[in-house]
């Protein structure tokens, strides 16, 4: 079969009416519909690392290393792994792993996977993840090693984002492809049916998925997670019962949610937490204002402003205000228990005597007028605490006009650095410091792969040597060490400020689902029972 006898032939199969395709493999069963508040960029696996995007595509395309509710590396498509050398890692395949359209996984698929992350142009590019790895070499078809470029004790937690894609499908597909069906093959537990931008994903259940044969469960013939970024109108789809349970409620409705006898609600910790980002370049994207007029300075690159907009933060308001109380303050980048956390970074408190004197210091006595962005559909409350910091920074002079955009605007303008003061929410997805500080703090540097979400600008040479040391140091408590130095001299420096971390909720009709909470945040439907099945 060609490539174009290929595509046309796995297009067919998964367009099918969902129907037809119960009734040809499947038999009745249930369904289960999700109402989320963002859903996929596109079908391709590789064409972004957003949260929402990697939780969607997880129902279809199966990670070399999986993660249990807590972030705990645990077999996946590789049963096992170990360094060989100190530049060698060697990953052992699950055996009688099938894809979607019957063909066998083998070792071929993972290294087709990997070498093609660096070809997808997406808008947030995969490579933060597979950075490390210089090449892949086939030992046989359930053994691969990994050569990298340098010592990378944490390789494993990073490959729990390579998700695999059969090397049949071939380098051509573009995102057309994939969303049309022909080359959305995984091994996944649910097959592509179709998809809507902004609308639905269907997916029907695969009963050749791999982890069926070791007992797991799944009751759902056919998923639907349907696209809902309105709050209001979320909830609502759930009272109706339009949809069986939604994700992200907003703070502001999880009481009247928990009182409401017909529904069920969830609350979970996350990882996630909103930063401010400062951009520290000589000249702003957009200037800033004193007196309402423009200057040529840039305020944020003297560190009595950046310290005085931190002193003038009521962190613990804003978790009991904005988030209801289902949020803690934060002092660094990641949770206190992460690898590489330092114990060393006090809760921060507000000062607004001392920020209004060090902004006098600075030279800015009456403050000054800045733009501010942030997500408004990435994570519940980012709007409204981006218009609470605001108000906060009012007190000492500071206007920050917030501005909170979708995703698809805020990420893209970000990347090309057009913000001048931002925010947006970051999850330590692999459980350590190499990959939060490694992308947000390393100054940018293609050549060792670091600093690649870096916005501020920020790069200080001590930092960046512990970061890239520690990032190639297999003795844990050395690099443990280096990771919690890093921390501390960063957010002491303080390119960027963390606010709080919100824990997540969700809800569902009372009695009628059974659901564990992850950490990151993700509502997978493999996760998801009926109660009393």
């Amino acid at each position: 079969m060609n490539r174009r006898q290929f595509l046309s032939a796995t297009t067919a199969t998964a367009l099918l009416p969902a129907s037809l395709a119960l009734a040809q493999g499947q038999g009745a069963g249930r369904t289960l519909t999700v109402g989320v508040r963002s859903g996929p960029e596109s079908i391709d696996p590789h064409w972004s690392t957003l949260g929402g995007h990697i939780e969607a595509l997880r129902h279809v395309y199966d990670s070399l290393v999986a993660q249990d509710e807590n972030l705990v590396l645990k077999p996946g498509l590789a049963t096992s792994w170990r360094a060989v050398d100190d530049t060698t890692w060697e990953f052992k395949l699950r055996e009688g792993v099938t894809f979607h359209d019957g063909s066998p996984f083998t070792a071929e698929d993972v290294k087709f996977s990997l070498e093609r992350i660096p070809q997808v142009t997406g808008p947030m590019s995969m490579t933060l993840y597979t950075k490390r790895a210089k090449s892949a070499e086939v030992v046989d078809p359930l053994t691969i090693r990994f050569v990298t470029d340098g010592p990378a004790p944490t390789l494993p937690n990073d490959f729990t984002r390579l998700m695999i894609v059969p090397r049949k499908i071939g380098a051509a597909p573009r995102n057309e492809e994939f969303n049309s069906g022909a080359a959305a093959i995984g091994t996944g537990p649910f097959r592509f049916v179709r998809w809507e931008p902004r609308g639905d994903l269907v997916m029907e259940r695969y009963d050749g998925w791999w982890a069926l044969k070791e007992g797991a469960a799944q009751p759902w013939a056919r998923v639907i997670r349907r696209e809902i970024p309105n709050d209001a109108a979320r909830i609502a789809a759930l009272k109706s019962g339009q949809v069986d349970m939604i994700n992200y409620v907003p703070a502001t409705d999880v009481a009247s949610l928990q009182r409401d006898p017909t529904m069920d609600v969830v609350v979970g910790d996350s990882v996630y937490v909103f930063n401010v980002y400062f951009t520290l370049a000589e000249k702003l994207p957009r200037p800033a204002k004193v007196d309402g007029r423009e200057i040529t300075d840039n305020p944020f690159r003297d560190i009595r402003v950046r310290q005085a907009m931190d002193l003038a933060i009521d962190r613990r308001a804003l978790a009991r205000v904005v988030f209801e109380g289902l949020a803690k303050p934060m002092s660094q980048l990641m949770p206190d228990s992460f690898f590489g956390a330092s114990p060393n970074l006090p809760e921060r408190r507000p000062d607004l005597p001392r920020a209004r004197a060090l902004l006098a210091e600075a030279g800015y006595p009456r403050g000054f007028e800045i733009d501010f962005h942030s997500t408004t559909n990435r994570l519940p409350g980012d709007s409204a605490l981006c218009e609470a910091l605001a108000q906060q920074w009012s007190r000492i002079g500071v206007k920050a006009n917030p501005n909170a955009v979708t995703g698809t605007v805020f990420f893209p303008a970000s990347t090309r650095g057009e913000y001048s003061l931002q925010m947006s929410g970051w999850g330590t997805l692999t459980g350590e410091a190499a990959y939060t500080y490694g992308a947000l703090i390393h100054g940018p540097d293609p050549s060792v792969g670091l600093g690649n979400f870096n916005r501020s600008g920020y790069s200080n040479p001590e930092v960046n040597k512990l970061l890239l040391d520690g990032s190639r140091t297999l003795d844990d408590a050395k690099r443990r060490e280096m990771f919690a130095r890093a921390a501390e001299i960063s957010m002491n420096e303080r390119p960027m400020l963390p606010i709080v971390m919100p824990q997540t909720v969700w809800a569902m009709g009372k009695n009628k689902l059974l659901f564990t909470p992850r950490v990151d945040q993700e509502t997978l439907a493999q996760l998801v029972a009926p109660k009393g099945a």
